[in-house]
C-alpha cells in the first residue's frame, strides 16, 4: 500500500511540474516592474555582452532579461513580448538574479543616459510568442 501511495504522489508531483513549466499562452498579460541595463561590466556579471543563455547582446537589439519567477510562469529563452509604452517586440535573451520577482530589465546597449531616463516603472508585458 505504501508503495502505491508513493507512486501516486510521484505522479501527482511530476504532473504539477509539467503544467507549471508550460508556456504562457499568446496574449497573456502581466504587470511587472521594468528597469533598464547596459553592456557595461559594472552592470553585469562576467562579459557584459554575453547574456545568460550565451546570446551576444549588441546595441540596438530589443532584448530583455526576466526574473526567474516569470520563467517559472512560462516565459522562456526566445519568448517575444510587447512592453506597454514601448514600440515593437522584445525577446527574452537574459535572466536576472534569483532575488528579483515580477521584474524585467530592458537592454539599452551602451546608452547609459537612456537607461537612467527610463528609471523604474510599472509596465504590462503581453506575450506575443512564448
Amino acid at each position: 500500500m505504501k508503495q502505491k501511495i508513493g507512486v501516486f504522489l510521484l505522479l501527482i508531483m511530476s504532473l504539477g511540474w509539467c503544467f507549471h513549466a508550460s508556456a504562457m499562452p499568446s496574449g497573456s498579460k502581466i504587470t511587472v516592474t521594468a528597469t533598464a541595463y547596459n553592456s557595461l561590466a559594472s552592470q553585469t556579471d562576467g562579459n557584459p555582452s554575453i547574456a545568460a543563455w550565451g546570446d551576444r547582446l549588441k546595441p540596438g537589439m530589443k532584448a530583455i532579461a526576466v526574473s526567474r519567477d516569470l520563467l517559472r510562469m512560462g516565459l522562456k529563452h526566445g519568448s517575444k513580448v510587447k512592453i506597454s509604452g514601448l514600440p515593437g517586440e522584445y525577446v527574452v535573451l537574459d535572466k536576472m538574479h534569483r532575488r528579483w520577482s515580477k521584474k524585467i530589465d530592458i537592454y539599452m546597449g551602451r546608452d547609459v543616459r537612456a537607461a537612467k531616463n527610463w528609471g523604474r516603472r510599472k509596465v504590462t508585458i503581453t506575450v506575443v510568442e512564448a
